[in-house]
């Protein structure tokens, strides 16, 4: 870390020359080193909320916020990297003149945020964000918006996390469960969920047409998870087939699938469940 000179504007010249720098030398080491292109991304905060369901938002009003929470951007994103390092070369002027402007002492306005779990997305003041990282600041003033989504936000680093955020949330409003049953439900492959949430769909339209009377989203959800899901995960795990699936819904939906290749039934039994246990024990040979 260079050393202060006590002359505000040539700090400030000194800082936006060394985080260009920086930005520089991590978008060639990721390219040397193959990374994911949005390593060094910073989070589009549209996309995060399109992904994870808004459902609404509420003002908090001023606090004091960590800076290294500061992860995205409303409409900024091609002229920041992902640890707010300028991108470019033509924010040099406004850049030094805000920083300086903060060495001498001049009074800065709060930024604006909004939050989105543990993370912040900047609506105004990215110039500022970025001299805060640049003069290792770890608080920093803001008036912050609370965002609530439909999913989780946890687990979001990239925008390559998105994609499986955005079909778990898809998932969801077709399989409306909550709580610790919603929880249950994961899986790896985020195009999984498309084809859980068909078999639970026609489980549910079977299930109509046996007791005579529509069921709800809702109803469905409930009763699958219940009547269908943790039965036939936990007969599985006692007959012992594909261990190797630690996910129980990876595990159902293999069963699903093989279930249906194999006899075209859509019910359960013994002698089912030792079709299954030969069928996994074949594919670990």
């Amino acid at each position: 870390m260079a050393r202060d000179t006590g002359f505000p504007d040539a700090d400030a010249e000194n800082d936006f020359s060394r985080m260009r720098r920086s930005a520089e030398m991590a978008r060639l080491a990721a390219w040397f080193t193959r990374q994911p292109a949005d390593v060094n991304t910073i989070l589009p905060f549209d996309e995060v909320v399109a992904a994870l369901g808004r459902t609404g938002e509420t003002q908090l009003g001023l606090q004091q916020v960590e800076v290294a929470s500061i992860v995205g951007s409303v409409d900024r994103t091609k002229d920041f990297d992902r640890y707010f390092r300028p991108r470019s070369s033509r924010l040099r002027e406004r850049w030094q003149r805000l920083a300086a402007a903060q060495r001498r002492g001049e009074s800065v306005p709060p930024v604006l945020l909004y939050r989105i779990g543990a993370m912040h997305f900047v609506i105004d003041g990215h110039h500022r964000v970025s001299i805060a990282i640049a003069r290792h600041l770890h608080i920093i003033d803001a008036y912050v918006t609370e965002i609530r989504t439909r999913i989780s936000p946890e687990g979001i680093n990239a925008t390559s996390d998105l994609i499986m955020k955005d079909h778990r949330r898809l998932f969801l409003s077709r399989v409306p469960l909550t709580g610790v049953q919603a929880d249950a439900i994961r899986v790896s492959d985020p195009f999984d969920y498309a084809e859980l949430a068909e078999n639970v769909e026609a489980w549910g339209f079977r299930l109509s047409q046996e007791v005579g009377e529509y069921l709800s989203r809702v109803e469905v959800a409930r009763r699958w998870f219940g009547e269908e899901f943790l039965p036939v995960v936990r007969m599985a795990r006692r007959a012992d087939v594909r261990p190797d699936l630690t996910s129980d819904a990876e595990l159902y939906l293999w069963l699903s699938c093989e279930r249906y290749r194999l006899v075209r039934k859509h019910i359960w039994d013994d002698d089912i469940l030792r079709e299954l246990h030969d069928q996994s024990r074949r594919r670990r040979r």
